[in-house]
């Protein structure tokens, strides 16, 4: 785990966010203007998208955490981590960890009382290294999705 960086992702890490996003759901459909969704994504209010940067300058790992205001529990906000990703070459090495701690702490300077996240994974080690980071499966979740075709 020598020499990763974690930083918020920058506009300029475009085309290295779309090819680590092929190692999470390959091929990864690529948005019809990946420059303005990225714009759009980077300048969303309570959102981060973290990377974790190797030495060489690539990403090895990354995750999107959102900070959502919330008028429940006094007004203290939560937060939702999404897009977990470990490039396939730098698999097992715990960058992934690294990013996905740094989304934690920064969720708890954010005040947040609760991060959540859920995988779609059925495997395992990814519900391991879920547990490993302090992550609880407690809960029932649900989702709908729209049609995109």
């Amino acid at each position: 785990m020598t020499g990763l960086t974690v930083r918020a992702a920058e506009l300029a890490d475009l085309e290295a966010m779309l090819a680590l996003y092929d190692h999470l759901h390959p091929p990864n459909p690529r948005p019809t203007n990946p420059e303005a969704t990225w714009r759009a994504t980077l300048g969303h209010p309570g959102l981060t998208v973290f990377v974790g940067v190797v030495p060489s300058g690539g990403l090895a790992a990354s995750c999107t955490l959102v900070v959502i205001p919330h008028l429940m529990r006094s007004g203290v906000p939560y937060a939702l981590i999404e897009d977990v990703v470990t490039h396939s070459d730098h698999r097992q090495r715990g960058y992934g960890g690294v990013v996905l701690r740094t989304a934690i702490d920064a969720a708890w300077r954010a005040g947040c009382y609760k991060v959540m996240l859920m995988t779609g994974s059925k495997d395992p080690a990814i519900h391991r290294f879920y547990a490993g980071a302090g992550f609880q499966q407690n809960k029932t979740g649900y989702q709908i999705r729209r049609s995109l075709s």
